[in-house]
């Protein structure tokens, strides 16, 4: 199962990067397990060492921050980090 993180304090760009990823997990062709935790606590985002939000963690691999990826991006990110590959 895959852990995926938003870092952010709750902003208009967290919000977006939160349903962006979720939409490219959903549109996938084979559903990955995965549960989606939002880390709005700014002590807990500062140890990942991102130096903007939104920030885009999964299985604790810090993948994108200060920006919206394209879901296109999302979805092989999330391919690549399956525990099955």
């Amino acid at each position: 199962m895959l852990t995926i993180k938003i870092l952010g304090g709750g902003c208009a760009k967290c919000k977006q990067l939160e349903a962006e990823t979720r939409a490219a997990l959903q549109s996938m062709n084979q559903p990955l397990d995965y549960e989606i935790v939002k880390v709005t606590d700014m002590a807990e985002i500062a140890a990942y060492q991102v130096m903007a939000t939104p920030a885009l963690v999964i299985n604790e691999q810090v993948l994108s921050y200060g920006r919206i990826p394209k879901r296109d991006q999302i979805i092989q990110w999330a391919i690549e980090a399956h525990p099955l590959n």
